[in-house]
């Protein structure tokens, strides 16, 4: 555990007068029982979010300068959501890091995306009180570099299906499916109404020029249900 949060401490450039607050940003509240005298990550995460959601809402702003607010929105709702953050903390090395309790550890809380999405934010936090907004963006910027670059190329769409997919089965365990309910116009020009369902009950509706385009749309509304509200989707 202590060379693994040593690697992170060398990947973010945090000295060793910052290390006591990497630490509690790498603390989630299950260790807390466990001693060790450190505070949980939780106060760390508020900050992380705001921080995070400005990084990324400023790079869409500066990168996407013909882009209206809904779709800027979206693509940002993408970017920031649970499955996103917990794979970027993977790969940075956070999820080896962190510090969590041996029954947290047991039932998977380790490689669970809830907590390694809040995580993720709280060591965003951590990297900014430390080593100020510069090197919290440079963090970020790199960790979502993947997504991002997905959403440059307009391939970020095929991610509100996946999402609304990983996120119904993890937390439900119920795969979502989907429903025409209308079709309008002629048949070289005709506009879908889909619904987005699970467990046969109606989360989001999606109108679009193809099924796929209104299976899509169909999808962002359901990331948006509050029965999701809790797991970032659409912020």
């Amino acid at each position: 555990m202590a060379t693994a949060v040593q690697k992170l401490s060398r990947r973010l450039k945090v000295k060793r007068e910052g290390m006591d607050l990497l630490r509690q940003a790498l603390t989630h509240k299950s260790f807390l029982g466990e001693g060790g005298g450190l505070a949980c990550n939780e106060r760390l995460e508020f900050l992380g979010d705001s921080v995070l959601g400005l990084i990324v809402s400023e790079h869409l702003f500066s990168r996407f300068t013909e882009s209206q607010e809904g779709e800027l929105a979206k693509a940002k709702a993408v970017a920031v959501s649970e499955p996103i953050l917990a794979e970027a903390a993977r790969k940075s090395g956070i999820a080896e890091a962190l510090f969590i309790s041996p029954g947290e550890e047991s039932s998977g809380g380790r490689n669970r995306p809830s907590i390694l999405s809040d995580t993720f934010e709280a060591v965003v936090a951590a990297v900014y009180i430390i080593n100020g907004f510069e090197s919290a963006r440079d963090f970020v910027l790199k960790s979502l570099r993947h997504i991002l670059q997905d959403i440059e190329s307009d391939e970020h769409h095929r991610n509100y299906k996946s999402l609304f997919q990983e996120l119904s089965q993890s937390i439900y365990k119920k795969a979502p499916r989907y429903l025409v309910v209308n079709e309008t116009g002629a048949a070289h020009d005709r506009t879908f109404v889909i619904e987005a369902l699970l467990g046969g009950e109606t989360l989001g509706v999606g109108e679009g020029k193809s099924k796929k385009q209104a299976e899509q749309a169909a999808a962002f509304e359901a990331l948006r249900h509050p029965m999701f509200a809790q797991h970032k989707p659409g912020k």
